[in-house]
């Protein structure tokens, strides 16, 4: 990309009616920002131990069962620092000695190796594909949790959420759900613990964890925090059970965080919950690749079509364009991040396709990218 953005504007007629696109933060919705504004002066500045937080929190916990019809005697828990910190919270109070980990993308992988890390347990059995593909669990007598990821947010790849052949009864199922949960659909009996921040599907900010634990899951914590393996306590996993048992954080949470969340659950539940969310998201991507395979100068990066992301889309572009210089044009109409993930290295768009993204507005990038390239040519 040359050191200035060509001069394009994009005539509004044919710009999308919000520009967000982003694959995590992702937009957030103007109403819940309007409501949490409304809101503010009763609840932000307030004690999270106080009644007006509580009840945010257990907003928070009940809407996301109702969202993801969780089983009888599953429980949302929650706690600081998001999925990052969640994978070294499961290095402690998840995994009782070894884990398979499938890795195909930057964070799948990170999970692999934070546990690759942790001196306390065997070392896992990583199975990797090349990125834009995703490999399979395998059933092993000697692994007691396997990690998966539902959506590779850096790649834009998708699997099905499910049980590996062959595992152990009492092996759990970890299922990274950052960038799928209210995007896609899976069913919950066959993960124990789904678990995802709220910055991206949940269409709020970053610096929260929250897992949908089975009770087989809750039994492991139960058991690991009775065997007194030493945990810190802000990764202890026993001790965010028993804090969000009272609709609470150990540690003082992202008041604006929770409420924005709240307001995302709260609109997918009233319009129909998983079923209408991913069928949105469902559209969008129906859309976007659709305009991807007709195009000649474009292709959906994932070539096989039932592991393209719903919510995540990596676009390829021949080698006559350069991606960059076409989002940095996008950028300067106010269409915005849509560049390609930085470690992967390709000459693609990365766009979001979340349910709070507008399927119209993904038909009118669309549009407005045909007409940037038009004038680039």
């Amino acid at each position: 990309m040359s050191d200035e953005t060509p001069d394009i504007r994009i005539p509004a007629d044919l710009v999308p009616r919000d520009g967000r696109f982003g694959s995590g933060p992702s937009k957030v919705r103007t109403e819940a920002v309007e409501a949490l504004a409304r809101a503010a002066d009763g609840y932000l500045g307030t004690s999270h131990r106080q009644a007006s937080v509580r009840f945010q929190v257990a907003a928070l916990r009940n809407g996301l069962s109702e969202l993801l019809a969780l089983p009888d005697g599953y429980e949302i828990l929650l706690g600081n620092g998001g999925t990052t910190l969640f994978w070294d919270a499961a290095a402690f109070g998840l995994i009782e000695r070894r884990s398979q980990h499938l890795s195909f993308g930057e964070f799948s992988a990170k999970f692999a190796a934070a546990v690759q890390a942790a001196p306390h347990l065997a070392g896992p059995e990583v199975i990797e594909s090349p990125a834009g593909t995703h490999p399979d669990p395998l059933g092993r007598d000697d692994i007691d949790l396997y990690a998966l990821t539902q959506n590779e947010t850096s790649t834009g790849v998708m699997m099905p959420v499910t049980r590996p052949s062959g595992a152990s009864a009492d092996a759990l199922v970890a299922v990274d759900a950052t960038s799928g949960v209210g995007g896609l659909r899976f069913d919950p009996a066959e993960a124990d613990v789904y678990y995802f921040a709220p910055q991206k599907g949940l269409a709020a900010d970053g610096g929260l964890w929250l897992a949908a634990c089975s009770p087989r899951c809750l039994a492991r914590i139960e058991r690991i925090a009775a065997s007194h393996r030493w945990i810190p306590a802000s990764l202890d996993l026993k001790i965010a059970l028993d804090n969000s048992r009272k609709d609470q954080t150990y540690n003082t949470p992202a008041l604006a965080t929770i409420f924005l969340a709240v307001q995302q659950v709260e609109w997918i539940n009233s319009n129909g919950g998983l079923d209408w969310s991913a069928a949105r998201c469902d559209r969008s991507a129906e859309i976007l690749y659709g305009w991807a395979d007709k195009a000649d100068f474009a292709a959906p990066f994932v070539a096989e079509p039932a592991d393209r992301s719903h919510v995540v889309a990596t676009i390829d572009f021949d080698g006559s364009l350069d991606a960059l210089t076409l989002a940095a044009v996008l950028r300067a109409n106010a269409i915005v991040d849509t560049e390609p993930y930085r470690k992967l290295g390709r000459n693609q768009l990365r766009i979001a396709m979340f349910p709070a993204i507008d399927p119209a507005d993904i038909e009118a990038l669309t549009h407005c990218i045909d007409y940037v390239i038009d004038r680039l040519a």
